[in-house]
């Protein structure tokens, strides 16, 4: 199967995200960070792996409170909370950490499987979060950030294809890309996913986040600027798409104030 006759690469270890709802076109494909360093203790005290009850990390996300996870609706739309486990404080897949079992999931209500719009959730942790060095929440960008360098892309995606995750959180520089470069640098169906709601990354072939860890942060700055949505390809120069944070911060604080 061809990279371009897929349309649409979701990130993240899509069977366990979606639980068979999507369509056939956003199956078979798994996260990758290339290029990528092993991250330091502290360095993202707010990222979060999100495991299913067998302890299965399926999909990434970020503390923003005490009480809540920000992630993407096409990770946790189809799950359960009895499915859902956030383990935090812990740079390793298999050691280390705090699981905090969920107890609500709130996925966006205009979030679109055939078009990707709004791929937006919130998760609530049973037990509150216990701030330290290594658990800590993000703040949220209130600005439209056009282009920036030297934002972070976080997360235990996938370093190769084929390959299994890597068991250290593994983090990579990359850069903010207008929209309209973004969508002249993908396909006419692609582009037309690359929404106003939307913010791309990019870095050079071969280096970067190619397909990155689903529902992870894309921070710049101190803040969260994206959530981990989609991509196409594996390192080949295609921009990587997130769901943007300050267009749907105004949902975010709404659904996770209490």
């Amino acid at each position: 199967m061809s990279r371009l006759s897929l349309a649409v690469l979701l990130f993240g270890l899509v069977g366990a995200a979606f639980g068979g709802v999507l369509p056939n076109q956003y199956a078979d494909w798994e996260g990758f960070i290339v290029g990528g360093s092993n991250a330091n203790a502290g360095q993202f005290p707010y990222q979060v792996s999100l495991r299913s009850a067998a302890n299965a990390h399926f999909c990434g996300g970020s503390i923003i409170n005490n009480n809540w996870v920000l992630s993407a609706a096409h990770c946790t739309v189809g799950r359960t909370t009895a499915n859902t486990i956030v383990v935090v404080g812990t740079l390793l897949l298999n050691a280390g950490g705090e699981r905090h079992p969920s107890s609500q999931i709130i996925n966006h209500p205009g979030y679109s499987a055939l078009t990707l719009a709004n791929d937006v959730s919130v998760v609530r942790v049973a037990t509150p979060f216990v701030f330290t060095s290594t658990v800590a929440p993000v703040a949220l960008e209130q600005n439209f950030v056009d282009s920036a360098t030297n934002a972070q892309a976080s997360g235990w995606g996938q370093t190769s294809n084929p390959g299994s995750l890597p068991n250290h959180m593994q983090w990579v520089n990359v850069n903010i890309i207008t929209l309209a470069e973004c969508r002249s640098r993908h396909n006419v169906v692609n582009a037309a996913r690359v929404h106003d709601n939307t913010i791309c990354s990019s870095s050079p072939t071969g280096i970067g986040m190619c397909m990155g860890d689903s529902g992870g942060p894309l921070s710049h700055d101190g803040r969260q600027q994206g959530i981990v949505s989609w991509g196409i390809a594996c390192a080949q120069g295609f921009p990587d798409v997130f769901a943007r944070v300050s267009s749907h911060r105004a949902w975010i604080l709404e659904n996770t104030a209490n």
